[in-house]
């Protein structure tokens, strides 16, 4: 039952998190097409900062979380189970799972650096720059799901 609710809880933020992932980008595609509008541009970045600490706090209970499932076992070896025994999927996706975790700060940096009067990428190139956490997130699935090795 205890390993379940942690679980859950993990994956609860995941998704919470992988929201914000999916969606600062695209803050960024639109403060990039309304540059010459600050209005726009002040509500985007205003939008953004709040998005950036609430995908922060997102990532910290998810690792909390995760590193419980992980590592718990040593723990509470009666209450949670080793899920990693012997295995390296779980290095893969800590990989993976790092890489979206630079990528998450290297949107929060594009958004800072547009505060500060810097400038961005273009919008195609930030449209295009929007699907990779999309194939890393399948990566993580895939190896959660199939355990490969």
């Amino acid at each position: 039952m205890t390993y379940l609710l942690i679980k859950s809880l993990h994956l609860l933020f995941v998704i919470a998190w992988m929201a914000t992932v999916f969606y600062l980008p695209r803050i960024l595609v639109n403060m990039a097409e309304a540059a010459h509008e600050p209005a726009v541009l002040a509500r985007l970045q205003l939008m953004g900062r709040r998005l950036y600490k609430f995908g922060h706090n997102m990532f910290g209970m998810a690792f909390l979380f995760g590193l419980v499932l992980w590592q718990g076992w040593r723990v509470f070896p009666q209450t949670l189970p080793n899920v990693a025994a012997g295995t390296h999927w779980i290095d893969a996706k800590l990989v993976l799972v790092t890489v979206l975790l630079a990528y998450f700060v290297w949107a929060g940096r594009m958004l800072r650096r547009s505060e500060k009067g810097g400038t961005l990428p273009s919008s195609r190139a930030l449209r295009w720059l929007n699907e990779l956490p999309v194939l890393l997130l399948l990566g993580v699935i895939w190896l959660v799901l199939a355990k490969p090795f």
